[in-house]
């Protein structure tokens, strides 16, 4: 009677109880990062911190050495050639399908003048503030052009953190916009500036083409079409615009080369992320260069941070915290084979 009554329906601890297995370690119960959250992870770490030391090496090459922007885009150019070889080991054509050609070489192109437009920012303005011009543009620009052209639309959280990395940016470059000088230098400062918005633009129309390619080694093939399409407009640009410079010191040799392999690396990583992700979310996330190039600007080129910089660069930290974590979510594997 006792061991009918709900209250004694205890268990016998003197049977041995079966091993359990913890929830975690089913495989129908084991999870995996979704392909948003990929996406945004590997534009975080591989595409906005290798990015972060581009511009500040940049302008360290040209302090040293007077190295010229089209020179440097040279430079980054060379390192995408060798990878014509890993498409030639797989046996695909170097332009990519005859289809899809056009769109290849237009997104090379866009990418050229992005990057172009971004080393010339950095001569006549603080590396810091010519990314900050440059993502935040690249960020409306991808919000504005994928809800347009893709109908893509984004949830309440990525608006907010959206519009949260934008007001960071506007509070970092604001200030200084306010006080341009009158004269050569506001004009050369000004144009700085606009060269960098245009960049941004760049980059987002960029990569607005590369979501519509679809071919197997997409991925490589622009990235040869990054260095081919660079060389061809920029070797005859630096002959006629500018004078060409040999880095004099082991210091500029060094900048040159770290410039070229962190490039190369933020140009994959971004490219892999934006088709996982909402391009505006990646260019978003891309803001965290901005906060590396001013870490840098300040300990390394020591050039003065204003208190608006340490502001503006605390709410990018905190909009990409929360684009990050609305968008971290994992996939149950038993789900995913199903």
């Amino acid at each position: 009677m006792a061991g009918s009554h709900p209250y004694f329906n205890l268990p016998d601890f003197t049977q041995p109880s079966p091993p359990s297995t913890p929830p975690s370690l089913s495989s129908h119960q084991r999870c995996r990062p979704s392909d948003a959250t990929k996406g945004l992870l590997v534009a975080l770490l591989g595409g906005g911190l290798p990015a972060g030391f581009v511009g500040p090496f940049s302008r360290m090459a040209y302090q040293a050495s007077h190295f010229p922007s089209l020179e440097l885009l040279i430079c980054r150019c060379l390192f995408h050639l060798p990878i014509a070889l890993l498409l030639k080991l797989r046996g695909d054509p170097l332009l990519g399908p005859p289809d899809v050609r056009g769109r290849a070489c237009l997104h090379a192109l866009l990418n050229v003048l992005s990057i172009g437009c971004a080393y010339s920012a950095v001569q006549v303005v603080p590396a810091g503030n010519a990314a900050t011009v440059r993502k935040g543009s690249s960020t409306v620009c991808s919000a504005l052009l994928a809800l347009c052209l893709e109908s893509q639309r984004l949830s309440g959280y990525d608006w907010c953190g959206l519009l949260g990395s934008t007001l960071g940016l506007i509070i970092i470059v604001g200030p200084g916009l306010g006080t341009l000088q009158e004269g050569t230098t506001g004009l050369y400062t000004a144009l700085g500036y606009v060269l960098a918005f245009l960049g941004g633009l760049a980059l987002s129309l960029g990569l607005l083409v590369y979501r519509s390619l679809d071919f197997p080694s997409c991925l490589p093939t622009v990235a040869f079409l990054f260095g081919l399409v660079g060389l061809v407009g920029s070797v005859p640009g630096l002959f006629m615009l500018q004078t060409p410079v040999l880095p004099k010191d082991p210091l500029s040799w060094s900048c040159v080369g770290a410039v070229g392999i962190l490039a190369l690396v933020s140009f994959v990583c971004v490219s892999y992320a934006v088709t996982k992700a909402h391009p505006a979310l990646v260019c978003a996330v891309l803001h965290s260069e901005v906060v590396v190039a001013l870490m840098l600007q300040y300990y390394v080129l020591y050039e003065t941070v204003a208190p608006s910089d340490i502001m503006g660069a605390g709410v990018v930290l905190g909009s990409i915290a929360i684009i990050t974590a609305q968008n971290l979510s994992c996939e149950r594997e038993g789900q995913v084979e199903e």
